[in-house]
């Protein structure tokens, strides 16, 4: 990309992935530099070590905005540029058969808090808007107004499970529980589902007989804390490529998916 990345970022606790990438760019693996970092949690831990860097910093509190709208969604204020038919169609993060009223309110509630996100990032000229820890789901609203050059994908996150197994919020139980012989992390781009959107890095450990819950818990950060940070390298580098692929299936049909491609350095 040519100088350092301006990274953003989204927290909603202690920000150790944050603190790693933080890191990765001061000691110069990474070539950029946090501009801001915000959180949808007042009590988020991480901010305090975030503005010990002087590191702007900012809070959207969703629990309040969505108690607000819970006490009357006809009185909210929706955001005006707000298409509620837009987003019902983009988005996947609802089944076909959800209850329509509770999708409607969902993603109403989201705007309602994203738009103030929106707000709070506006002073802020960013290349990229890392999720690190952030426990919202992003609507097709939010996600359209920093993905607005067609193929540029500049959202990314960590999910603790080897995606496209256990999305959701809890990946390290949902990894356990379920008797996997291996767990690990994805790193990917955010599209408009739940965990779903082209994976860019994962990394795997080893569960054995005397593991719990906690113990593959504390392998998955190790490996997260190193592998969002080569891929936060990768994407300051100018490596990652999004693609359409298309693959042919034995009934005559195709499965099409956008992926990503990492690129080989031009040698020097």
């Amino acid at each position: 990309m040519g100088g350092k990345i301006r990274i953003g970022a989204l927290i909603s606790g202690g920000g150790s992935n944050l603190q790693a990438i933080m890191d990765a760019c001061e000691n110069g693996m990474i070539s950029g530099e946090i501009v801001f970092a915000g959180s949808d949690n007042p009590a988020a831990s991480g901010l305090e070590k975030i503005r010990s860097r002087r590191i702007p910093t900012f809070v959207v509190d969703y629990g309040s905005i969505i108690k607000q709208f819970k006490k009357g969604p006809d009185k909210a204020v929706l955001p005006e540029d707000f298409d509620l038919d837009d987003v019902l169609a983009k988005q996947s993060l609802f089944a076909t058969d959800s209850d329509p009223e509770k999708v409607r309110n969902f993603l109403m509630t989201r705007a309602v808090a994203e738009a103030k996100l929106l707000e709070a990032m506006e002073p802020y000229t960013f290349d990229l808007l890392v999720l690190a820890g952030f426990m919202r789901n992003l609507t097709p609203y939010f996600i359209d107004r920093i993905n607005t050059v067609p193929g540029s994908l500049r959202i990314m996150n960590i999910h603790p499970a080897l995606l496209p197994a256990f999305p959701g919020i809890d990946g390290y139980g949902d990894t356990f529980r379920y008797g996997c012989k291996v767990g690990g992390c994805t790193v990917h781009f955010v599209d408009y589902g739940e965990d779903s959107g082209p994976i860019i890095g994962q990394a795997a450990y080893e569960i054995t007989a005397d593991d719990t819950i906690e113990t593959i818990r504390a392998k998955g950060l190790k490996l997260e804390w190193s592998l969002y940070s080569n891929c936060v390298r990768l994407f300051a580098e100018g490596l990652l490529q999004t693609v359409r692929m298309t693959h042919p299936l034995k009934n005559g049909r195709t499965y099409e998916r956008t992926v990503v491609k990492i690129t080989l350095p031009p040698k020097k």
